[in-house]
């Protein structure tokens, strides 16, 4: 069993912004891959289902961000799960917008949804890490991850959460280069050497009937012959 994480803030007011990529990621998986409905349990929303042959829990803690890691706790102690089978996807600043990487353990990096969950569960779990980009100043952060995805953002937010409900599978059962070749799939499909997308492989020439020998062969001179009649 697997338990997936979203991170985000509660409440129609937060929905689209970009602290929320998290919530959008996990919903996006329980609605392509048909999980249950979402139910209240563990101070959050709670969605079971399959991913392949792996029984996945999907989370989307309602504590706020910054207390996300009580619901995860819960969770996990509920379930007997360790920090080994926790993925938890967030958004993150310091990569461009649509990237998306996997990471094991390491530091917060100032998340405070990643440093909640630092301070109940420890730091041996798995990121989905999302990028947003950054607004270029300190300063503008918060308003930055607070504000709603623009309008430009639509068609690769769609690509993304499409790449990544379509790797889920491969990601419940650890393979992470698969999970993030499906993410790439879908955010920057192959090309041609031309820069437009590579065509389809042309079909198969349609064999030419052989024709019928004729039923009585005239030799060369014959048919010389009738030319000049």
């Amino acid at each position: 069993m697997k338990l997936f994480v979203g991170l985000g803030n509660p409440g129609p007011k937060y929905a689209r912004n970009r602290h929320n990529i998290g919530f959008m990621a996990v919903d996006r998986i329980a609605e392509d891959h048909g999980f249950s409905p979402w139910r209240a349990k563990f101070q959050a929303q709670l969605s079971e289902g399959r991913l392949g042959g792996e029984r996945v829990l999907l989370l989307k803690p309602e504590t706020f961000m910054n207390l996300s890691g009580q619901s995860v706790a819960a969770a996990l102690k509920f379930f007997k799960l360790t920090a080994a089978e926790l993925t938890v996807f967030h958004d993150e600043l310091d990569l461009a917008p649509g990237k998306c990487r996997i990471k094991q353990g390491g530091g917060h990096a100032g998340h405070n949804g990643l440093r909640s969950v630092h301070a109940h569960v420890g730091a041996d779990y798995a990121r989905v890490r999302l990028g947003i980009g950054h607004p270029g100043r300190k300063e503008l952060v918060t308003s930055w991850v607070l504000n709603d995805f623009a309008k430009a953002d639509a068609d690769w937010l769609d690509d993304l959460l499409r790449g990544i409900s379509d790797g889920a599978p491969a990601l419940a059962a650890g393979d992470g280069a698969r999970f993030l070749n499906a993410v790439a799939l879908r955010v920057a499909p192959p090309r041609s050497s031309a820069g437009r997308p590579a065509a389809p492989a042309p079909p198969p020439p349609e064999s030419t009937p052989t024709k019928s020998p004729d039923p009585e062969p005239r030799s060369a001179l014959q048919r010389l012959m009738d030319r000049f009649r």
